[in-house]
């Protein structure tokens, strides 16, 4: 169970979360710098991470300073979002500073080997533009659902819990990220676009899941599936803190698995492996807590100032 322990350093007042976050962001700094030849634009990288570090330890002084509840939430949740968005970006020029490529074939011997066919192949004879759409459906609306949680949580229990619910989501991404460096996997629609025969022809949110693919994913960022282990944080937490969303979401969130692979995003294997790194996250995370509280309990400098 989340606490309200919070680490006070001088004018910096940190929760468990924002320490996740900028250690992740140092931690990707070591990595382009001591993999700086096998990193394209490693220096570039570096000025991203300490500049995007910048702006979250300002945000730190500017938010605490917010009395009213609604603007303090949305501030929190948008630095919050916007930095699990960009740490997602961030891991994409690291992906291969363990290995000289791309690991797609392991994955699709494994999947031949275990079904005696390719699932992303299988999954073509049930393609329709009806179907299509409910899978993007699902696909998309993972984004806005990100932060309605939140609030829906926030309003109903307060800050404590809604940060329970940031620190599980940003500890599902760093395992992601992490993921991504030890497995690299380039996904379907990377590495064996030319085997697909059936189009997945759709609608408004078919449209936008492929402004999804083309804007925001990279080759790569497949193992573990992000959506799929953000999908399952979010399952979890409405369960525990808002039963009617957990209904609500139930049937998008189950769609969602299968939309990973339907739509070619990634292999089968990959939302399997999120759905299993979400409950190590969920594992992991108050035993996290309790460390962080002790840190928190023992290196604060100073009393928490007011934020009223």
């Amino acid at each position: 169970m989340m606490t309200d322990k919070k680490l006070v350093v001088g004018r910096f007042t940190l929760q468990a979360t924002d320490a996740l976050i900028l250690a992740t962001l140092a931690g990707f700094t070591l990595l382009a710098l001591v993999f700086f030849w096998k990193v394209e634009q490693w220096w570039l990288l570096v000025l991203k991470n300490i500049t995007v570090g910048a702006v979250i330890l300002a945000s730190l002084l500017w938010t605490k300073r917010l009395s009213h509840r609604v603007t303090r939430f949305s501030a929190r949740t948008a630095v919050v979002t916007l930095s699990y968005a960009y740490l997602f970006g961030a891991v994409d020029k690291l992906q291969l500073i363990l290995h000289d490529g791309w690991l797609d074939a392991y994955i699709l011997d494994f999947e031949q080997y275990l079904f005696g066919f390719q699932p992303t192949l299988w999954a073509q004879q049930f393609i329709s533009p009806a179907l299509t759409e409910w899978m993007m459906f699902s696909y998309v609306i993972y984004v806005p659902l990100y932060p309605i949680l939140c609030g829906i949580i926030y309003f109903k229990h307060g800050e404590t819990q809604m940060e329970e619910y940031f620190f599980a989501l940003g500890l599902t991404n760093v395992l992601c990220d992490i993921g991504f460096i030890l497995a690299p996997v380039a996904s379907p629609m990377y590495y064996v676009p030319d085997i697909y025969s059936v189009p997945l022809d759709g609608y408004l949110f078919t449209y936008l899941g492929e402004l999804m693919r083309h804007y925001l994913h990279y080759k790569g960022g497949s193992i573990p599936s992000p959506h799929a282990a953000a999908a399952t944080i979010m399952w979890v937490m409405a369960y525990r803190y808002h039963k009617p969303t957990f209904y609500v979401i139930t049937p998008i969130v189950l769609s969602l698995f299968v939309s990973t692979f339907y739509a070619r995003y990634h292999y089968l294997t990959d939302p399997i492996i999120g759905i299993l790194t979400a409950y190590v996250a969920i594992r992991l995370s108050p035993l996290l807590q309790i460390v962080w509280d002790r840190f928190a309990t023992q290196r604060t400098t100073q009393p928490e100032a007011s934020t009223t």
